[in-house]
């Protein structure tokens, strides 16, 4: 049996590969990768595209000329003919991800909106009733501000920004304290409200509505292509240890039937 890696002493042979696959967790890894470079089989690159990519990678990694290339192309295990399918995969990606969703962009926008949206807003919590509503509403009759009984009374991480949190996206607060600033304007102080353990007042500083840009764009489109990844991990990929351990055992009944201290007495 061939070796295909060998680390010090240690020599890594083809039919030990799944098991050192799966033991370190890389099968997920190794399907994932196989269904992006079906997705892309097809996806032509132009020439200057092409020397575009080569350029930047040598670039980023400082590579001069053929022999540094050399050297990392065996440093990578890699060989001159597998090098520009790597280093083209990213872009063959990104036009996959356009040719498949991008028409679908605005309307995935239009729904998710809600969670992209960000917003900045004042919180002071306490575990302590009374102490929550007497901040209330010394805060309600202009007796002290707001950032100022943050930093004194509020018992999280906020109070050394004075109670200011954000810009955050709309997913990331608790629902609840989402549905009081998002139903309520800016500059409003709510009433004492219970969450969990907490008593917790807010103010909402500012409503930040996102606009469908480059940068969402972008993001819109993984987020498709992660769903679609999931559901094709899901649907379409079988692990098979059990060929593994056949072949395995194969080999290893080859190596004994050809070793005299297994040979027939």
């Amino acid at each position: 049996m061939k070796t295909v890696l060998q680390v010090g002493k240690q020599r890594i042979q083809e039919n030990e590969l799944y098991n050192l696959l799966a033991q370190y967790q890389y099968l997920p890894r190794l399907a994932r990768e196989l269904i992006i470079d079906q997705a892309i089989a097809d996806i032509e690159c132009t020439p200057e595209e092409k020397v575009a990519v080569r350029e930047q990678f040598c670039q980023q990694l400082q590579i001069t000329n053929q022999e540094q290339l050399n050297t990392w192309l065996t440093q990578s295990g890699m060989t001159i003919e597998q090098f520009e399918p790597y280093i083209l995969r990213d872009l063959k990606l990104e036009k996959f991800k356009q040719a498949e969703w991008g028409h679908l962009l605005e309307s995935h926008f239009l729904e998710c909106k809600n969670q992209l949206d960000k917003i900045v807003y004042s919180l002071i919590r306490t575990k302590e009733p009374g102490i929550a509503q007497e901040l209330y509403f010394r805060i309600q009759e202009n007796e002290s501000d707001f950032a100022v009984l943050a930093k004194q009374y509020s018992e999280g991480g906020e109070a050394e920004t004075g109670g200011l949190i954000g810009p955050v996206e709309l997913n990331v607060p608790h629902p609840q304290i989402v549905q009081i600033l998002t139903t309520g304007m800016v500059g409003k102080i709510s009433p004492p409200t219970q969450i969990g353990e907490w008593w917790i007042i807010l103010r909402l500083e500012k409503y930040l509505s996102t606009q469908l840009d480059d940068n969402i764009r972008q993001r819109l489109r993984n987020d498709l292509f992660q769903k679609w990844l999931m559901n094709q991990l899901q649907n379409n990929v079988t692990y098979s240890p059990s060929l593994s351990e056949e072949a395995q055992s194969s080999t290893q009944d080859t190596d004994k039937s050809e070793n005299p201290e297994y040979a027939l007495k």
